[in-house]
C-alpha cells in the first residue's frame, strides 16, 4: 500500500517519552488538561461547554470518555504499523465537520463505548500485550484530560511503548504545550492550504492558521521522525496530506510550508484513498474519487519540494517512474 521515498536514519536505543516524566511533572499536567476541560478549551473552537458537569461540547463529548474502538492496526505507513501492528484507539466525536469524513458514524454520531481511565489503561498494555508497536490516539483531543490520566496508570502497569498522536491538525497551542512530554510521535493532517475550503468542507473558517502554528509547535516539541534499527517510529513528526478532488486540498501551498517554515526533514505521508462518503455526494467539488492524474501531480508536487515522503500506489498511477522510490 505504501511506498517510501527516502528512509529516515535508524536509531539504536530510545525510552518512550512519558516514562521520563516525574509523577509530579505527569500530575500537574493532568490537572492542567482537567482545567481546560472545565469551560471547554481543548480545542481552538473554545466552546465553553461545562463538560465536567456532563455539557455536551460542539465535538460531541461530555463528562465521559468514549471509545469507538481499540484495536491492532496494520493499515498505517510502515513505520507506524510495522509487522504487529499499530495499537490504534478510535475516539468518538471531533471538533470539525468534514463533508466527507469516512468515519462519520464515530466523528459525528458519536459511535462508541464508554470507559473509565482505570479501564482505558489496560486496553493499552493489552494492546502492548498483542505485539502493538505503539498507542496510536486517533482525534483524542477532546479527551485529553482522561487519555494523560489513562497513560499516567498505564505507565505504572508497564507500558513502555511510543504514544503516537493522530489528529486532524487543527489543535489548541495551550493543550500541545501541555501534552509536551506525554507524546513521542505526532502525526497531524494539513487539510487545506485555503480557509474557503476548510470552511465550505470541514465548517472552520481558520483552519489554515491554527494548523501551521500547531504544526510548528509539533516541530518544536519532537523534531524530524527517528526510526529505529527494526523500522519502527518512536518519536517525530509525521505529516498527512489528503489529496482531494480539483486540487481543493492546495497541496503547492502546503508542501511549500513545510519545507520552507519547517524544514525538507519532514516526511509527508500523501494519502490517496479520497472517496465520496458522508455529505460528499452531494458536493459537485467531493462527489467522485480522485483520479491518478490528480495524485501523480500532487507526487511530483513533493518530490519538486524536495520533501521525502510515503506515496500510496492504489491508485492508477506508475509511482516508479516518478522517482527513485524503495520499497520500505
Amino acid at each position: 500500500m505504501f511506498k517510501c521515498q527516502k528512509r529516515s536514519i535508524g536509531i539504536a536505543n530510545h525510552a518512550s517519552s512519558y516514562l521520563t516524566l516525574s509523577k509530579a511533572d505527569f500530575v500537574s499536567k493532568i490537572d492542567s488538561l482537567y482545567s481546560l476541560m472545565e469551560d471547554c478549551r481543548l480545542c481552538p473552537r473554545h466552546c465553553g461547554a461545562k463538560r465536567l458537569k456532563g455539557e455536551k461540547g460542539l465535538c460531541g463529548a461530555d463528562d465521559k470518555l468514549k471509545i469507538a474502538s481499540i484495536n491492532l492496526h496494520f493499515g498505517e505507513e510502515p513505520p507506524i504499523s510495522g509487522k504487529t501492528g499499530s495499537g490504534t484507539v478510535f475516539f468518538s466525536g471531533c471538533s470539525l465537520k468534514c463533508k466527507f469524513c469516512q468515519n462519520y458514524p464515530i466523528s459525528r454520531y458519536c459511535a462508541g463505548s464508554y470507559y473509565d481511565t482505570s479501564e482505558f489503561a489496560d486496553s493499552m498494555v493489552k494492546l502492548q500485550e498483542k505485539g502493538a508497536v505503539n498507542i496510536n490516539l486517533v482525534t483524542s483531543m477532546h479527551y485529553m484530560p482522561f487519555v494523560a490520566e489513562s497513560i499516567f496508570l498505564a505507565r505504572k502497569r508497564g507500558l513502555t511503548i511510543p504514544i503516537v498522536y493522530n489528529s486532524s491538525g487543527y489543535e489548541d497551542s495551550d493543550l500541545l504545550s501541555i501534552i509536551n512530554g506525554i507524546i513521542d510521535i505526532y502525526l497531524p493532517d494539513i487539510k487545506y492550504s485555503d480557509n474557503k475550503y476548510a470552511l465550505s468542507c470541514s465548517g472552520i473558517d481558520d483552519y489554515v492558521e491554527i494548523n501551521r502554528k500547531a504544526l510548528k509547535i509539533m516541530y518544536d516539541q519532537v523534531n524530524e521522525l527517528r526510526i529505529s534499527k527494526t523500522g519502527i517510529a518512536v518519536s517525530g513528526l509525521l505529516i498527512r496530506h489528503l489529496v482531494l478532488p480539483y486540487n481543493i486540498s492546495g497541496y503547492k501551498d502546503s508542501f511549500k510550508f513545510i519545507a520552507e517554515e519547517l524544514g525538507e526533514d519532514i516526511p509527508v505521508s500523501l494519502m490517496s484513498q479520497y472517496f465520496p462518503a458522508y455529505k460528499a455526494e452531494y458536493d459537485s467539488r467531493l462527489n467522485r474519487k480522485i483520479t491518478g492524474i490528480e495524485y501523480s501531480d500532487a507526487v511530483k508536487e513533493l518530490i519538486d519540494d524536495n520533501l521525502t515522503g510515503f506515496f500510496q500506489n492504489d491508485t492508477e498511477v506508475n509511482l516508479d517512474a516518478l522517482g527513485a522510490l524503495e520499497a520500505i
